[in-house]
Parts: structure tokens; C-alpha cells; sequence
């Protein structure tokens, strides 16, 4: 199956822990990976008139990928989604930041295209609401069911591979 990565929002204004940063970092090198990076235009998107919290208006990704595309919100930009689609990617492995909004809304984006969304929970952190990604995952589960739960199944070639 042919496979992809994309890594949603792991830039400073969220502040990744640094061992998100360098297992991401070393994941992305091994395969055609993708970033997202949140950037704040109130004029696209009213974080501040209506969660008073904004991202960074110039932030870039901490891990180095194949690509990088800025978004407005919590969906991934369109131009992301066609890029995994003209590259011919059947599966897109999903890690990051914000598992329960940013992250699950990319799962959406992605299935809606067609492509088989597929969470890496290791590699993957929740919101302020609950920082640990479970609730995220729950809803990935509910929604998507394509979990690789670990970096040994990952490797192994396990049931998604």
C-alpha cells in the first residue's frame, strides 16, 4: 500500500514536548511526509475574538518534511489533501498536535478524499482538554478504526500495512 505522513502542527506555539519533535522528526525521514502549520489571520479564522488565544502568525514546523502547508483553522488546506492525492498515496499515517480537533479534522479532510486516514497515537498529543490524545484516539476509532497503536506494529507490517 502506498503511504504517506502527515504531521499536523507540531510548531512552537503549541509547544511539543521534544521527544514528539524527534521521533517525528526520525519517522518523517523515512517516508514521503507532509507538514501543516497553524498561522493566525483573524480575517480566515476569529481565534481571538472567540477563544482570546491565537497561534503564531509566523510559525513553521519543527519536524523537516517533504512539504509544508499552511493553514487557517483546524482543517488542512486543500492544496495538502491534493498533494497526498496526486502522489498516489493510499494510506496517510497521522501524528501531531491536538488529537481531539486539528488532528480529527484532517482525518475527515483525508477520508473525505478518499485516502485511508490512519492515527499513530505514540506520536500524537491531545488539547488543553485532555493533553493525552485518548480522547482523540477514541473518536479516530469511532469514526476512521485505522489505529496503528504502536512503533513495533508500525515496523512490523502489522494489520495496515
Amino acid at each position: 500500500m502506498r503511504q504517506a505522513l502527515l504531521v499536523v502542527d507540531v510548531q512552537p506555539s503549541f509547544d511539543p514536548p521534544a521527544w514528539l519533535v524527534e521521533e517525528i522528526d526520525a519517522l518523517a525521514a523515512t517516508l514521503h511526509s507532509v507538514a501543516t502549520v497553524e498561522r493566525h489571520d483573524e480575517s480566515v479564522t476569529p481565534f481571538e475574538r472567540q477563544l482570546g488565544w491565537k497561534p503564531g502568525p509566523a510559525d513553521e514546523s519543527l519536524v523537516r518534511t517533504d512539504a509544508l502547508f499552511v493553514k487557517h483553522g483546524y482543517l488542512p488546506p486543500t492544496a495538502a489533501i491534493d498533494h497526498f492525492c496526486a502522489l498516489g498515496a493510499e494510506r496517510v499515517l497521522v501524528c501531531g498536535i491536538q488529537a481531539d480537533t486539528c488532528i480529527l479534522a484532517a482525518g475527515f479532510a483525508l477520508f473525505d478524499a478518499g485516502l485511508r486516514p490512519t492515527l499513530l497515537p505514540w506520536l500524537t498529543i491531545g488539547s488543553s482538554l485532555d493533553r493525552s490524545g485518548a480522547l482523540g484516539e477514541r473518536l479516530w476509532r469511532h469514526h476512521f478504526g485505522a489505529v496503528i497503536a504502536s512503533r513495533d506494529e508500525l515496523v512490523s507490517g502489522g494489520p495496515y500495512q
